[in-house]
């Protein structure tokens, strides 16, 4: 240990070296990043303003723009910029923020995902308790648990891993710092750090995913009884989004990271937005104003 030497920086090396490739891939994310800052900032502008969507489901869907904007700024910022240099470095400290700030985020719109699940479940399957059922303190408890599930899950993982030690290599073959990526440069055993962040996710995945799945079978067993076929269409479109995310392998691991962080947070505005005859009318409104 006497000729161990600590690193301060990595190398994220994600994409091509081709300065052709680089250059389209920096214009298109720069694209989807301005994209996306607009659209979740119009939307928690809109939703904070208007006082006509001070219902829960807007409640929630205010809470996510927040988040995704969080999402994508985490790790757009930095990708863009070793876009343009030669230089494809992160500081460690900064790397490790990055990975905190990815699991918090994460797992907090895993919590959230789950609450807006619930949520369109009480509207769709019991309409007329609706108000009753879904409050404004029920909706203010289940956010306030996303978040503090959150930085519990948070919590362990970054206490751990201030315990790792970096004495090269120190390349991360991925765009962005994810804990998982930092885990095989370490030069003191991650195995704990391994299985805790494997177990943490495990049971964030226990927690939100049975929630998510008796909500929309439900909500799907709804909408069959009904017997409109036009009915049947028109709420699924209203209720289904984008709520499963697809594992991630060896190979897949920067396309799925791009996914949730980035491509992800672009559509959901678009989705609530462009498809919702409230958000429009009150953006006019807005804009009037």
């Amino acid at each position: 240990m006497k000729n161990l030497t600590i690193i301060t920086e990595f190398v994220l090396l994600g994409f091509s070296r081709n300065p052709h490739i680089l250059n389209m891939l920096f214009a298109l994310f720069l694209v989807i990043y301005v994209l996306t800052l607009m659209g979740n900032l119009v939307m928690i502008l809109v939703i904070r303003t208007d006082s006509h969507l001070k219902t829960p489901m807007y409640f929630f869907l205010g809470h996510l723009s927040f988040l995704d904007l969080s999402l994508s700024s985490i790790t757009t910022p930095k990708m863009l910029e070793n876009l343009l240099t030669q230089k494809k470095t992160i500081s460690v400290w900064g790397c490790m923020a990055q990975s905190f700030f990815l699991i918090l985020s994460g797992s907090t719109e895993a919590c959230l995902l789950s609450a807006m699940a619930y949520d369109h479940y009480a509207a769709i399957c019991h309409p007329l308790l609706y108000s009753v059922i879904v409050n404004r303190p029920l909706c203010v408890g289940m956010v306030t648990a996303a978040w503090a599930v959150g930085f519990l899950n948070l919590l362990p993982n970054s206490l751990f891993t201030y315990n790792l030690h970096f004495c090269g290599p120190n390349v991360i073959p991925h765009f962005c710092c994810e804990l998982s990526s930092l885990f095989p440069l370490s030069c003191t055993d991650p195995t704990a750090n391994e299985a805790l962040l494997a177990g943490s996710c495990a049971l964030l995945g226990f927690v939100t995913f049975p929630l998510i799945l008796f909500s929309y079978s439900r909500i799907i067993s709804a909408i069959i009884s009904i017997p409109s076929s036009g009915g049947q269409g028109k709420a699924f479109s209203t209720s289904l989004f984008r709520y499963m995310t697809p594992l991630s392998g060896s190979m897949l691991e920067q396309v799925v990271s791009i996914q949730y962080s980035v491509i992800t947070s672009l559509l959901n505005p678009l989705i609530y937005s462009l498809k919702n005859q409230e958000v429009k009318i009150a953006l006019h409104r807005v804009l009037k104003q």
